[in-house]
This record gives C-alpha cells, sequence and structure tokens, in this order.
C-alpha cells in the first residue's frame, strides 16, 4: 500500500465506544480515506489506443453488417430486441 496514513485516537476519561467509534469515523472521512479507498477499489486499467481502435473497427464492421442484412430484407429493424433491463 503506498502513501499509507494511520489514524490514531485515544480513549478520554468516561468516554463510551460508540462515541470512540464516530471519532474514529470522522477522522478518517476527515483525511479522505473512505473515498480513496472505494477509489481505488474500482480502479479500471485504461486501454491502449490500438486496443481502442481495433474495437471500433469491429464496431464498425458489424454496424455495417447489420445496416447490409437491413437493406437486403432478411432483419426487420422494428423487431429489435431491446438490451438491458426491462
Amino acid at each position: 500500500m503506498q502513501n499509507a496514513v494511520r489514524v490514531e485516537v485515544r480513549r478520554a476519561k468516561n468516554e463510551s465506544a460508540a462515541s470512540l467509534i464516530r471519532r474514529f469515523s470522522r477522522r478518517g472521512q476527515g483525511l479522505g480515506l473512505v473515498r480513496a479507498l472505494r477509489k481505488r477499489r474500482y480502479y479500471v486499467r485504461s486501454k491502449s489506443k490500438n486496443v481502442d481502435h481495433a474495437r471500433a473497427m469491429v464496431r464498425g464492421e458489424r454496424i455495417a453488417e447489420y445496416n447490409e442484412q437491413v437493406k437486403l430484407g432478411k432483419i426487420d429493424p422494428a423487431a429489435r430486441k431491446t438490451r438491458g433491463r426491462k
């Protein structure tokens, strides 16, 4: 782990466990630890230009093929299935 930050809180006299945990959480939020960890958790590496270009070429070919099938009357564009959630 790079740039590790240590958060330390000491229990005050007559302080409940709940308030100690709350104080610890607030200190962690103040340092931006939660936001940084969530950002790092879902990190997705960016694709290279070559990969993006290759995918765009394949997508273009598929679209051209679909349009050709529609022109020939082999596919009805009105009966196209919807993608995703309904």
